[in-house]
């Protein structure tokens, strides 16, 4: 697996799964494999009890450990990211994310959350050991809303960060696991340097 998607809410349908599945689908359609986990989904007495032998618990510490790219995504609550992301993450290994990129997703009801993302979730993301933390993609409400058919729809202003996000994830990250076999990966002529 390449990259794994950490669905951060409590909610079954949430603002910040949507934007989690939008960066998903741009993912996909570069080429990563991609694999997600709603953490909702896992065994709460599990979680809560740090019951490291419980399949679903092992299962989660498996598939980090295979990620190459994790994208964490998280609503905001009281300017902090959701307790169940906070209880999976203090179930994984202190170096659970060594050597891996991260890219933290987080949406809230209005801006004044959005330093959530740098002092509440990074310091967590680093002493997990992860390599290196792009800078967090933050949506308001206004920006993740919601059709008169129920879908969520991510705005441009935001769709196009996203893009940026998994652009940098590609060519920084994954590029070696996506380059043809027995191959080079391509380098764009912008990053040629010579010296004379």
């Amino acid at each position: 697996m390449s990259v794994l998607l950490i669905a951060g809410s409590p909610s079954e349908r949430s603002r910040s799964a949507a934007l989690l599945d939008h960066a998903g689908q741009r993912l996909a359609a570069r080429g990563a494999r991609v694999e997600r986990l709603h953490i909702r989904d896992l065994s709460p007495q599990a979680l809560l009890l740090a019951d490291f032998a419980h399949p679903s618990i092992s299962r989660v510490i498996d598939q980090v450990a295979a990620a190459r790219v994790v994208v964490v995504a998280t609503p905001v609550y009281k300017a902090a990211y959701s307790g169940v992301l906070k209880v999976l993450l203090d179930v994984l290994p202190q170096t659970a994310l060594k050597g891996k990129t991260v890219l933290p997703l987080a949406t809230g009801g209005s801006p004044h959350h959005m330093l959530a993302l740098d002092y509440a979730l990074r310091p967590v993301l680093q002493s997990l050991g992860a390599k290196h933390i792009l800078p967090g993609i933050y949506a308001t409400d206004g920006q993740v809303t919601v059709t008169p058919e129920g879908a969520y729809q991510v705005h441009e202003e935001i769709g196009l960060r996203l893009d940026e996000a998994v652009h940098t994830l590609i060519t920084e990250a994954l590029r070696p696991v996506l380059a043809p076999a027995g191959g080079f990966a391509p380098v764009p002529f912008s990053q040629v340097r010579c010296s004379v």
